[in-house]
Parts: C-alpha cells; structure tokens; sequence
C-alpha cells in the first residue's frame, strides 16, 4: 500500500468537515516553533547553560552524528542554530565526547542514523537491535558466519573495556576503489556488537568510539522494562510528531527510520486517542498530522544557519514541501559537478529558507570563509545579506575564528554579502 493510500485509509472514518485545514505558512511556523525556533529563543548576553542544552536535544529527541569537520562537528550546529553561541564543553559533557567530566544525560544509538539520543531512549531500539537481518550485509556475516570473532571480541570489551577498534589488534586491508568505510575485522566485530545492544560508546575522544558492555554505561534503569515492538513504535512516533509539528506519515517514518508499514498503524492509534490530529496542509497531496499540543505561532522571527544533518531539514522530501527548497548535499559530487560547493549550509530567515552558503572554517588562517553565497528567488537581497553577514560573524565567534568572515565572489548573493561584511577580501578556492 503507497504512503498516501496509508494516510487516506486512517482519515477516511473522520468528516471532511472537523479536519483542519493548515496554509502552508502556518505548516512551516508550527514545524518551526516544534524544532525549537522561535522568536526570542536566542536571547542575546545570555549563554545557555547546561539546562537549555539537555531541553534542545530532549525537544529534538535525537542529534545526527557525523565525521565530516569542514565547519564543526554535525552534532554541535543543531545547538548552534536554536540557542546561539553555547559552550560546546557542555554538550560533550552529557554525551561523553572527550576527555572531561561525564555527566551523562545522552547515549549513541542507530536512532535516524548515528546519533545522540537521551539514554532514556535506548531501550525503544530493542526491536532494531533484535533485527539482525536488516544490518548491513558485512556485519551480518560476521554474526552468523564469525561467531568465534564475536565472541572473542566481546570478552576482550569485558576484560579490558573500553577499548578503541585499533586495540582488537586487527589490521585495515588496503583500500579498494568505491569504498566507503575500510574497517578491519575487529571493527565490523565491535560494530555489530554495538548494533546489537551488546556494547555502546562509552566516551568518544577525538571523535573515536570507544566501545564498552552497555552494562557498564547505561544505569539498570535503562536497560529493564524494555517495551515489546509495537509500544515502541507507539512512543517513537509521539517522540518524532512532537519534534515536528506537523508531519506525514513518511516525515515521522524517516526521523527514526522506521518502516511506513510498521508506523502507519500506530499513527492510527494515536489518532484515535486525540494526541494526533488529521489536517490538511494547502499544497500538500498527502494527508498530514498535528501533534494535538503543537504550538501554532501567528509570526516568527529566526535566523539560523542549518547543517546538512539538522532534523528540521535531513528528510529532503520535508524541506522541500514545507519550504519549497531543493536541497541536497553535494559532499560525494566529483566538484566539477557540483552547483553550490562542497559544504553548503541552507539560511533561515523568520520563517524560509532565503539563501545557501558554502562554508568553511579555516582554523590556520582563524578565518570563516565563505566559499560561495546563494539567494532564493524573491529573497530581499540586501536584508537577507545583511541578515547572514550577522550570523556568519556570530558563527565564527562562537567557533573561535578570530580573523571573522572571508567571502568570495561566487554566488548570485556573494556581491551583496561581501558587501555587507564590509570586506573586500576573498576566500581561497
């Protein structure tokens, strides 16, 4: 059954007339307000604490992690984005990342895909972590053809945990041409193991898990009253409606991956108990659901740059529903084709999407260069240069590049940003 026939079937009982009927601009103010923008949400001469921190990604539900460092670290922006300018210790400090004190409030998991959840959350992913026919093809053979290297590998993480995959005393083969990930045996060991429950990532130090029993990182609490399947499924999708607002079938399936098949019927549940509301989204060609406590804004006054993997935005199909924004990351396009550079960050102005900018953060020169700037159509250019010339300069505070914003020339939006930053200097290619 398609995704729209899933949604019709469960709104099909309910008359025309009690189903609300969203504009899209109020569509987009309530996904907005639900990721945690909105007006105010930055107050300026106040540093968020550690409070404001743990709230974010409980709002959210999850931080996507990802090794790419061009800017900063994926999981860091989100934060960035909705709170200003935050000490990053205290976001590594509840998800262990790094050497210091540990306060841990979070957990690694296969969430959306790698990510931070609250640790509360963990035991919700039992039925991923009992589903080994759907993991990746080589960690698959490893559990059902390398029992003894699984075996091995786990009472090595029990003896001597935590330990880093180098410490398995595997050695990485040479790479092959088209591979992605070149992992020796005792990684796809540990890898499988963390996929399974087995182990977690007690800390990462320099961005590197180091894999211990999960025992010995999550409190007993949660790891006991793991929830059959289905209550999960429940829970995941309250988790995902909340975080957006206003979402599809398909939007709420993909912030944790689940299935279609496996949710629909638990948006069913929750229709039926008024924590979702069937609504019709103008533009839309698919029925659409409002968590029942969403807030619904009349206006909304943000400005915010957006990582590729910043859950307001990592389903593209959303982005470009909700914002009539074509987005895609072009990290893995050979650069001869790629249209707006290598690592381009979408801005958010109020309530769109106004502009894209390639970003990178020199951190030999301490400069923020700005490889090339873009404007939406019907963007007001000399406000939304304006508008990004002040956040590419509080970004490059907060990251610590004290030579500010370097801009290039490349870019329909570049004259006017450059402009704007008062600078005629221009990035390195």
């Amino acid at each position: 059954m398609s995704v729209p026939a899933q949604n019709a079937s469960i709104v099909a009982s309910i008359p025309a007339a009690r189903v609300p009927r969203l504009s899209l601009a109020a569509a987009r103010r309530v996904a907005l307000a639900a990721q945690g923008f909105s007006s105010g949400s930055r107050p300026a001469g106040r540093e968020p604490g550690l409070a404001a921190v743990t709230a974010a990604v409980r709002r959210l539900g999850l931080l996507q992690l990802d090794s790419v460092n061009v800017l900063c670290r994926a999981h860091y922006l989100p934060l960035y984005s909705r709170l200003g300018p935050y000490d990053t210790r205290l976001l590594d400090r509840i998800a262990a990342h790094g050497t210091g004190r540990v306060d841990r409030r979070l957990v690694e998991y296969w969430a959306h895909e790698a990510s931070l959840i609250p640790v509360e959350h963990h035991r919700l992913f039992r039925w991923r972590m009992d589903e080994r026919q759907r993991i990746w093809a080589g960690m698959r053979r490893v559990l059902t053809e390398r029992r003894d290297l699984i075996e091995q590998t786990l009472e090595l993480v029990r003896e001597r945990g935590p330990i880093r995959a180098r410490d398995t005393g595997h050695v990485r083969a040479r790479a092959r041409p088209g591979e992605m990930w070149n992992w020796h045996d005792g990684k796809v060991a540990l890898e499988a193991l963390f996929f399974t429950g087995a182990v977690g990532a007690s800390r990462r130090i320099n961005f590197e898990r180091h894999y211990d029993l999960i025992e010995r990182i999550l409190a007993p609490e949660h790891l006991t009253d793991v929830p059959p399947r289905e209550e999960a499924h429940r829970e995941l999708t309250r988790i995902a409606a909340q975080a957006l607002g206003v979402a599809t079938i398909a939007d709420l399936a993909d912030y944790w991956r689940l299935p279609v098949r496996d949710l629909a019927p638990r948006v069913t549940e929750l229709v039926r108990a008024g924590e979702l509301l069937p609504v019709e989204v103008a533009g839309w060609d698919t029925p659409a659901y409002l968590w029942h406590a969403a807030r619904r804004p009349r206006a909304l006054a943000a400005r915010a740059l957006l990582s590729p993997f910043d859950s307001l935005i990592f389903f593209r199909p959303r982005t470009e529903r909700l914002f009539g924004f074509h987005y895609r990351i072009e990290i893995y396009t050979p650069a001869p084709k790629r249209r707006y550079g290598y690592y381009v960050l979408p801005f958010l102005l109020d309530e769109r999407l106004v502009a894209r900018v390639d970003v990178k953060a020199d951190r030999s020169a301490g400069v923020l260069q700005v490889r090339g700037a873009y404007a939406e159509a019907e963007a007001d250019v000399p406000r939304v240069a304006r508008e990004l010339a002040a956040e590419l300069e509080l970004c490059a505070g907060w990251l610590g590049l004290d030579g500010g914003v370097v801009a290039a020339e490349r870019g329909d939006l570049a004259g006017a940003l450059r402009r704007a930053l008062g600078s005629p200097r221009r990035a390195r290619a």
